[in-house]
Parts: structure tokens; sequence; C-alpha cells
């Protein structure tokens, strides 16, 4: 698998810049589905996380070319939120 996941956009000295994504797999088509976080139209999928990271590419570009990107939130991380299971009702 290759690695798709980067902790936070940069701007470094080259002429590439890396962005956050996040990836799913849906359980209902077993498609990866991926998104970078506060980049309006940045989502898509795949049938492998290979071809995600392809169509992500291709759609981050298609964006970037339609003129300045400003993104509604950064991403930040995940965090582990730990529930007790005996605390949810059988209905």
């Amino acid at each position: 698998m290759s690695e798709l996941s980067v902790v936070s956009r940069t701007d470094n000295n080259s002429d590439k810049k890396n962005y956050t994504a996040i990836i799913e797999r849906c359980t209902a088509t077993g498609f990866y589905v991926g998104s970078v976080p506060g980049f309006q139209g940045a989502y898509t999928q795949g049938r492998t996380v290979e071809e995600l990271e392809s169509n992500l590419k291709e759609v981050i570009e298609m964006l970037l070319e339609e003129g300045d990107v400003e993104f509604s939130s950064h991403f930040v991380g995940t965090k582990t939120i730990a529930v007790d299971e005996n605390t949810f009702m059988e209905f």
C-alpha cells in the first residue's frame, strides 16, 4: 500500500505541495473514498488505495488550475475516543 497521508499541507523548496488525505473504505461497495480536509471539492474514490491516490492527485491538480484555493479548515489530527460498551441500551 502506498503512503498517502501527510500531516499537513506544506510549502518547501520544491515545486510540490503535500496535502492530507482522509481515507475510508465503504462497507457497501468496498471502494476507498478519500477527501482533503478543508479543500472544497477535493474528494473521490477508487477500487484500490493506489487508484484513489491517482484520482485524488488529479482532482487536486484540477482544482488548483481553476484558481486560488482557500482552505475552509486545516487538518489537525485524529483522536481515539473510548466509550464504555455497557452504556449502550439494546432496543
